[in-house]
């Protein structure tokens, strides 16, 4: 019989369309990430750091990338016989054929393999935030307190605290009351979406909710848990952890990489962030070069400047460019004279010579204005940026794209430009 401890289910099927035209062809856990990762590298490290060989990966939109990056766990040490990851799509049952309509909807279509490890715990975790924690210290912690549920948790500013479920507790750290984005929330320790589940506390909520629609843990499964006075706690954690949810906390936290005294650090030995990167050629920095305070991945090809900037490997950045503040994604080209302010560029776009991105004042996008904010500019994968074009804040572009697209050649702050069929 094969039995584990602990294992965990980790949500990766999100779309997470408010990272706009990152996310078009791509889901939010599989965007790159610090130059060198992608989203779901942190989780899935955090796992193999915490003793934890036995994973599930549920994918649902746009998986193929995250498939593949994933493969069969090498990078994590977890192609085990036993155990291991798993990558666990929606599939056809003799009865129905149904997507992951929730969170818990989703766990609880895959009952059958959570089951054939007979665990005794099971980690709820979500694919698209990037911190480090020991799950182990976690599940000592709901076993000292005899827990059902356990709950991660974090302070936010209270002013936050309506975007997040909500846990109120008493001192020994017990869940008196949880509130799901309240307006009037009652504390400002929020839940992060990370939960260990005693099994049978697990199953039962899952079975008796599964015709639930759209069951999700947060509305459904945590409130069903504390009506039926199961013994619910709060973990609190003080550590970096960020959700990158949006453009602006995407390229914030990209950014806080490179501060002097990063907040959160790549660099410690001692807990280390696996992934799976290509082998490629050192990078090279040109005489001429100017680059402080930024990252640069292998493979990079440096001729101009680079200021605040977290580059991915394999980009070229020609004579007389200047970028700045910037995320700039594998295998793309910026061409001679270029000036980039505060943009994300996504993979294997070409961005053509002289042109000026990120300039003009800051107008609300005209198409999205919750999601291309921030004053960026950005630009999806596989793009093209004719030469000496002038682009605005607040913009996005996604395509190949050509002079004509750019009346007197200037594409305005707040303007969307999507030519995505076009994509080569």
């Amino acid at each position: 019989m094969r039995k584990k401890e602990m294992i965990a289910m980790l949500l990766a099927g999100g779309q997470g369309s408010r990272l706009g035209v990152l996310t078009s062809k791509v889901a939010k856990p599989a965007v790159a990430f610090g130059g060198k990762y992608r989203i779901i590298d942190f989780p899935l490290s955090n796992c193999i750091n915490s003793g934890i060989d036995t994973v599930g990966v549920l994918t649902q939109y746009q998986p193929l990338r995250l498939n593949s990056h994933i493969g069969i766990g090498i990078p994590w040490d977890l192609d085990r016989s036993i155990g291991g990851v798993s990558i666990l799509p929606p599939y056809e049952k003799s009865t129905s054929s149904e997507w992951y309509t929730g969170t818990a909807n989703a766990i609880y279509q895959n009952l059958e393999y959570m089951e054939s490890f007979h665990p005794d715990y099971v980690l709820i975790l979500s694919g698209d935030h990037i911190y480090k924690m020991d799950y182990q210290v976690m599940l000592d912690y709901h076993k000292e307190n005899n827990a059902d549920v356990t709950i991660a948790a974090m302070p936010v500013p209270i002013e936050e605290a309506s975007r997040f479920g909500i846990v109120i507790t008493d001192d020994s750290g017990k869940i008196t009351e949880f509130q799901e984005k309240p307006p009037q929330p009652k504390s400002n320790l929020a839940s992060m979406g990370i939960y260990i589940f005693s099994w049978k506390a697990l199953k039962e909520a899952l079975v008796a909710l599964k015709d639930e629609p759209g069951c999700d843990f947060g509305k459904h499964i945590i409130p069903y848990c504390h009506e039926k006075g199961e013994r619910l706690f709060a973990y609190e954690y003080n550590g970096y952890w960020k959700d990158v949810g949006t453009l602006g906390s995407y390229w914030q936290a990209n950014m806080e990489l490179i501060d002097i005294i990063p907040e959160f650090n790549l660099y410690e030995e001692f807990w280390k962030i696996y992934t799976n990167s290509a082998i490629l050629p050192p990078q090279y920095i040109a005489e001429n070069a100017v680059i402080d305070r930024s990252i640069i991945g292998n493979g990079c090809e440096i001729y101009g400047e680079v200021h605040n900037c977290v580059i991915s490997a394999g980009v070229t950045i020609e004579e007389g460019a200047v970028v700045r503040d910037s995320i700039i994604m594998s295998d793309c080209m910026i061409g001679k004279g270029c000036v980039i302010d505060k943009s994300i560029i996504a993979e294997n776009t070409k961005i053509g010579e002289g042109a000026i991105l990120g300039i003009g004042s800051e107008e609300p996008n005209k198409l999205k204005p919750a999601v291309y904010s921030f004053g960026l500019v950005t630009i999806g994968e596989n793009s093209v940026i004719p030469d000496h074009v002038q682009i605005g804040k607040n913009t996005a572009i996604s395509g190949i794209t050509n002079k004509e697209d750019y009346p007197d050649g200037v594409l305005g702050s707040g303007e969307t430009l999507i030519k995505a069929g076009e994509i080569a």
